[in-house]
């Protein structure tokens, strides 16, 4: 029981890493793949498409007959769910990506958990309590993230230099070369601009996201569904933006690669592992990963796609790390102190139980007729 007791504790951790894999490589592929020309409404319209399609059947399979009844609360509540994770969240995230770097967006994305906390006291699903110490350090996390962020969007400085990777992948580093608006595009105060509204649409999905699974414990019916909405939404406004269908074509290979990553394991995959983590561990604890996906972005930016590091995403980053483990300290102290406090309160109900009986036993065993006697005085 114990071993197995282990497992399950670890299991969200690992899901979680697994998600920033994930993540990682959907920044990757997107990048070369709106450096080769590729508009980001397009490709957020086919990574819904794409995450319907594949989260479909295990909907069908896996909630057909255990899923609760869908009423219309629960769509309204999916709606939006699909109105801030996909649409705010990706279109948002895209548009700032194709203007900056994925290891500026990478590094912008970890003030998630801030954003989260926020919006998490403004809905009273966590406390902000200055007199304590786990309260003043969710708070204290929370400035230096937002400290960070602006750190590493207003001040560049010299660029770090890492040599030259012998890992270059040619395809990417061809992709990337072929590009005639990689230069055009880079917008150092617009792309981190949309990556932080990005991060606030992201948080109110996971607000909203929390609530969603106490009424409707179905993760992939929640997440086909929204995808589903999400298709409809992004695609409506991608056909506005950009009504050349040519722009649509998928017989680019760079393109198809992209749209199916970020589909099948950017949007279908991670949002059913998240949305799982959320009902065991709550919004702020998935939140906390983010640093991992840019260590992992940095690295693979580097090595694959010739990126270079310069001094402000490093400080930036390392503020927005030390606020997210801050908040983090201060969450993990406020649930240990919670479990502490109710302990003893079980203990002493069944003692109080325990000894009221054991009254009541003794009291019948010393004056057996004391009720008779009290009734014939009567």
């Amino acid at each position: 029981m114990a071993r197995n007791s282990r497992v399950g504790d670890c299991m969200p951790f690992l899901v979680m890493v697994l998600v920033q894999v994930c993540y990682s490589g959907m920044n990757i592929t997107s990048k070369v793949a709106m450096e080769s020309g590729m508009n980001p409404l397009v490709l957020v319209s086919y990574r819904q498409i794409f995450a319907t399609v594949a989260i479909a059947p295990f909907s069908l399979l896996m909630e057909w007959k255990t899923r609760p009844k869908i009423t219309w609360p629960i769509l309204f509540h999916i709606f939006l769910c699909s109105l801030t994770g996909a649409v705010a969240n990706q279109v948002f995230y895209f548009i700032g990506l194709k203007y900056s770097t994925a290891i500026i967006a990478s590094a912008l994305s970890n003030i998630l958990p801030a954003v989260t906390f926020l919006l998490a006291v403004i809905f009273r699903q966590e406390s902000a309590e200055l007199r304590k110490k786990e309260g003043m350090a969710k708070v204290a996390g929370t400035l230096l993230c937002v400290g960070g962020a602006m750190l590493l969007s207003f001040y560049h400085g010299q660029t770090i230099n890492l040599g030259e990777s012998s890992i270059h992948w040619s395809y990417l580093d061809k992709a990337a070369t072929n590009s005639t608006n990689s230069t055009a595009n880079s917008n150092p105060l617009l792309g981190p601009l949309f990556i932080i509204l990005s991060t606030v649409g992201w948080a109110a999905w996971f607000i909203i996201q929390a609530g969603m699974s106490e009424r409707f414990p179905a993760p992939y019916t929640t997440t086909t569904l929204m995808c589903l909405m999400a298709s409809v939404e992004c695609g409506a406004i991608g056909l506005v933006v950009e009504r050349d269908m040519s722009a649509w074509s998928l017989r680019d290979g760079t393109r198809l690669v992209a749209s199916l990553y970020a589909g099948v394991l950017g949007s279908a995959v991670a949002f059913f592992l998240t949305s799982w983590s959320i009902q065991r561990k709550g919004p702020l604890y998935v939140s906390v990963f983010s640093p991992l996906l840019l260590i992992i972005v940095a690295i693979l930016s580097w090595a694959l796609l010739s990126e270079k590091i310069n001094v402000g995403t490093v400080l930036g980053s390392i503020l927005i790390i030390a606020g997210l483990y801050a908040v983090l300290w201060g969450k993990n102290r406020e649930m240990k102190l919670q479990q502490d406090i109710k302990a003893p309160k079980v203990v002493d109900l069944e003692y109080d139980i325990k000894s009221d009986l054991e009254i009541q036993m003794t009291s019948y065993v010393h004056y057996p007729n004391c009720n008779h006697d009290h009734e014939d005085t009567n």
